[in-house]
């Protein structure tokens, strides 16, 4: 079974000798030593005992094999987003990596949101998808780039691209964080965000146009959810015109109009 090289590889993420681990443990380091080298089998009691040292629940330890996961997955498992520990529908996010094994940056443009909205869990379709890299992104999260389109987060442009850093505790994130969301209904959605998980069950959504209207997103429509790092567009934003200056074009543009009923 995966289980010695799993705890073998937690205990050196955690940077602890056979020594500290058997000590926290109160178990011998030959005992220790005996499981990482598959020599001896260890029991229910052992099994549990090494599950809350590293906060990974029995099943992990036992039926994943912790090697093949990225960097990100790792690092979720580790801050105790375990499916089998919570006993919730939490999953490992589907996810590609390059030849060093380091995170790859998916692309996920225009035409492929339809797609994505029912693959975004295929690690298939996730693998089709371009990838590129941001060397300047911390390598311990997990990052995705979509796409937008529509003038809802004007001055943000239209087709430009966004980059978002994936959540995976929804209940984290605070009130006016720019977030993209993946839902059921909508698809792939880039709002401003008040939380209301807690009080209402939702997440109440807001545009940085003024003319669209603020909503709610109900948690069980939710997919995903990734917090806005940066953009990337071949446009340069619209400024913001100041309002007498709108209150001068919009009296030009009436005595314009007046002009042509005369002639």
């Amino acid at each position: 079974m995966g289980f010695s090289k799993n705890i073998k590889l937690l205990r050196k993420r955690k940077r602890k000798t056979q020594d500290d681990v058997s000590h926290s443990l109160g178990i011998k380091r030959s005992t220790l030593s005996g499981y990482e080298n598959e020599v001896a089998q260890p029991g229910i009691k052992a099994l549990i005992a090494f599950s809350e040292y590293f906060n990974v629940a029995v099943d992990t330890l036992i039926k994943v094999d912790l090697s093949e996961l990225s960097e990100s997955q790792l690092s979720q498992l580790e801050r105790g987003y375990d499916v089998y520990m919570k006993g919730s529908e939490l999953r490992i996010l589907a996810t590609t990596v390059n030849q060093d094994n380091e995170e790859n940056i998916e692309l996920v443009p225009e035409k492929a949101k339809a797609g994505y909205q029912r693959g975004f869990a295929d690690p298939e379709f996730i693998s089709e998808l371009p990838t590129f890299q941001l060397p300047f992104l911390p390598k311990e999260k997990k990052y995705r780039t979509f796409q937008i389109n529509g003038d809802s987060m004007l001055p943000v442009p239209e087709g430009a691209w966004i980059t978002g850093e994936y959540i995976q505790d929804w209940l984290s994130i605070k009130d006016g964080t720019a977030c993209i969301i993946l839902t059921l209904n909508e698809g792939i959605v880039f709002k401003i965000i008040e939380n209301t998980l807690e009080t209402k069950n939702t997440l109440t959504v807001h545009s940085l146009n003024p003319l669209y209207k603020k909503y709610q997103i109900h948690a069980e429509e939710i997919k995903e959810i990734w917090r806005f790092r940066h953009f990337i567009s071949e446009e340069l934003p619209e400024p913001e015109i100041p309002r007498n200056e709108i209150l001068r074009k919009i009296s030009n543009l009436q005595k314009e109009i007046a002009q042509l009923k005369k002639g």
